[in-house]
Formats: structure tokens, C-alpha cells, sequence
């Protein structure tokens, strides 16, 4: 193969629009699974599409550390509720050495009634681990709307800025791919809910946010590359452009995908019980961004037909 200048070009080591069927085929397997997801737990009681937290919903919750060496005894679920005058979600963690149970808003007094409660029945409980944390609904339903509205904020913002600094073709793919990343990591915990019964709080909307960062960061890589095969090579076929800008970063996001994940992967072995589910939302987020950055957009691209839009070239040009 040769460009407009004669010059003979070597064949790309990897092409991914000869994989485009798989690609998009895996794709529409994991869209589907999470759309199913998030319409299952909207049908369950909960009638959300994820299990919200306590930071969503409002109310108490509390959680006591248990004064046993070197093994506590053994602890009923059930015995715990039926010792509690409020109803409570209740869960043992750490083996039975700890108790955590969230109820509706409770008063300081009602609170201290509880866990006096927690202290007949499992006690004796070490004061230093007593922690309770009560949130209003009001300032719940603030919280969520909150964080719905920096996550449309940060669609809305990386779409201008696409559309100013390429094209809105390449506008419009990186939203879309913002709303895939985005979906896969809500349908696995909507999964998560179903099954385990975990919940989403404020920093998983955090994660949200850091995933469309991260997402469009890599997203923007392979962009600027096929701009780069655009005005060195124009007279080679969109897939061609394509391959070439995904075979020359293919290497380096597998590497930046990978080194992300190694902290991550820290904070999730080591980080406690009040950052594991952060990190795993983290952990998904930025693996499912690395994907569609590579199988998702690029073999996308082709499908439009003919060439790319060439707005990109214009903006080099005033450069």
C-alpha cells in the first residue's frame, strides 16, 4: 500500500474493523445484560433502577464494634431485629466482631436507645467503634439530584468541547461512548443490588464522574490519531484511517489501562469497607472505558460511511 506521495506503508500490526462484528457483538451482550439489570431492580420493590444508599434515601445508620477475644460469639440476624424496636436492615461484617444496621431518621435519644439495645444482645461493644451517621430526606433527595446533575454537566461539557475541537460526528460518538461506559458500570451494580442487596451512595457518583474523565481522556487519544491519518494520509479508506490510529495506541492505552488499575486494585484489597465498593465501580469503569475507547468507538466510526467530517482540518489550518 502506498500514499498520495508514493510512499509504501506498512500494513498495520492489528486491524481492528476485521473484528468489528465480535467487537460490537460483545458489546450489544453487555449493554443488553445491564439494560435487563436496571429494568429487573426497577420492577423490584425498590422501583429503582439501582438500590440507592443512605446518602439517597435519608435516614440512621449505625455501626458497633464488639468487645470479644479472640473469637465472638455467635450473632442471629434475626434475634438482632427482633431485639430493636425500629425495623433496620441489619448485617454482621468482620466474622460477627461488627454490626451495621440502617433504619429511618432517627433522634439522638431514639439512636442511643439503639445501640444500648445492640449492647444487651451482642455486647459487651467498644465505645471508640460506635459510629452513627443520620441524613435527612430532604438533604437525600438534594444529594441525588446533585449528583445527577454533575454527571449531565459532564456530558454536556465533553460534547462542547468535542464539538469545538474536532467535529460533532466525533461529538456524538463520545457521548455515546460516555453513556456506554457509564451503563455497564450501573447495570453491574444494579446486578450487585439484586443479588447482594449493595448500594449506591455519593461515591459512586463520584466514580461516575472520574469514569467520564478517564473515558474521554482515552477516547480523545485515538481521535487525534485518525486526525492525524486524515491529513498525512487523506487518500486511504476510513477503515484503513481507523486501523492505523488503533494499532499506533493500542500499546500505550493497554499500558495506561493497566497502570491505572494497579492503585485501584490497592484501594480495593486495602482500602476498608467504606472505600470497597468506590474502588469496584472504579476498577469496572476505567476497564470498561479502556474497551470502548478500542472495540467500541473505532470499529463505530466506519459504519457512518465515507469520510470523516474534515472540521478538524480547518482547525489546523487557523492553528
Amino acid at each position: 500500500m502506498t500514499s498520495s506521495t508514493g510512499a509504501l506503508l506498512r500494513e498495520p500490526r492489528f486491524r481492528i474493523t476485521r473484528y468489528r462484528r465480535i467487537c460490537l457483538g460483545i458489546t450489544a451482550v453487555l449493554v443488553f445484560l445491564s439494560l435487563l439489570g436496571l429494568f429487573l431492580s426497577w420492577l423490584s420493590p425498590l422501583h429503582s433502577p439501582l438500590k440507592p444508599g443512605l446518602d439517597f434515601t435519608g435516614g440512621t445508620s449505625i455501626q458497633v464494634e464488639r468487645r470479644c477475644e479472640p473469637k465472638c460469639a455467635d450473632l442471629n440476624v434475626d434475634a438482632i431485629r427482633k431485639a430493636l424496636v425500629e425495623p433496620a436492615v441489619v448485617q454482621l461484617l468482620d466474622d460477627g466482631r461488627a454490626i451495621s444496621l440502617r433504619t429511618a431518621a432517627l433522634s439522638p435519644a431514639e439512636s442511643g436507645e439503639v445501640v444500648e439495645a445492640l449492647n444487651k444482645i451482642a455486647g459487651p461493644l467498644k465505645q471508640e467503634g460506635t459510629q452513627i451517621n443520620t441524613i435527612g430526606p430532604l438533604l437525600g433527595e438534594q444529594l441525588l439530584r446533585s449528583s445527577l446533575l454533575a454527571l449531565l454537566v459532564s456530558f454536556v461539557g465533553v460534547a462542547l468541547y468535542i464539538s469545538a475541537r474536532y467535529a460533532r460526528l466525533y461529538a456524538g460518538m463520545a457521548l455515546v461512548c460516555l453513556a456506554h461506559d457509564v451503563l455497564l458500570t450501573a447495570g453491574l451494580f444494579a446486578w450487585l443490588g439484586l443479588i447482594w442487596g449493595v448500594e449506591v451512595d455519593s461515591l459512586f457518583a463520584v466514580a461516575l464522574l472520574t469514569l467520564a474523565g478517564y473515558s474521554v481522556n482515552d477516547t480523545v487519544v485515538v481521535f487525534d490519531r485518525i486526525r492525524e491519518q486524515q491529513q498525512v494520509l487523506p487518500n486511504l479508506s476510513v477503515e484503513d484511517q481507523v486501523d492505523r490510529a488503533v494499532a499506533g495506541t493500542l500499546t500505550r492505552s493497554l499500558f495506561t489501562t493497566l497502570c491505572t488499575e494497579l492503585p485501584i486494585l490497592a484501594l480495593l484489597f486495602f482500602g476498608g469497607e467504606s472505600l470497597h465498593w468506590f474502588a469496584v465501580a472504579l476498577f469496572v469503569g476505567v476497564a470498561v472505558g479502556g474497551w470502548s475507547s478500542i472495540g467500541v468507538i473505532p470499529p463505530l466510526l466506519p459504519i457512518f460511511g465515507g469520510r470523516l467530517p474534515q472540521k478538524i482540518n480547518s482547525v489546523s489550518a487557523s492553528a
